[in-house]
């Protein structure tokens, strides 16, 4: 028998730009221990989901492109990742109480991502 097809797909971490702003300005020692405790449940994430993480990486500043030109911008990506699973489903349920939901108004997006035919 073989292994079932894996399927890769694009995980966007959101977080508003004004959330991470009003976390920046809250006392040090608070926000220390709050990330620290954070740290702590990603590495237990990832402990439990390596094997579908291709990469993780953080996001930076932002330019938009359009007709008129370019311009800098702000958006809620905060992270974004790669990963593996056998269909959309099992992808989006290994988010369903990732550490990163306890942000406020943070948002988890998974999208399938397949190859462009054709380019």
């Amino acid at each position: 028998m073989t292994a079932p097809q894996m399927k890769k797909f694009l995980v966007l971490f959101l977080t508003q730009p004004a959330v991470l702003a009003d976390w920046a300005k809250t006392d040090p020692a608070f926000r220390q221990a709050e990330e620290q405790k954070m740290r702590a449940a990603w590495g237990k994430w990832m402990g439990e989901h390596s094997k579908m993480v291709i990469s993780m990486e953080v996001g930076g500043k932002t330019k938009r492109a359009t007709a008129s030109g370019i311009a800098d911008t702000k958006n809620d990506i905060h992270l974004f990742a790669f990963v593996e699973a056998e269909s959309h489903d099992a992808a989006a349920q290994a988010f369903e109480n990732h550490p990163h939901l306890q942000i406020p108004q943070s948002a988890i997006e998974i999208m399938e991502v397949k190859q462009m035919g054709g380019m």
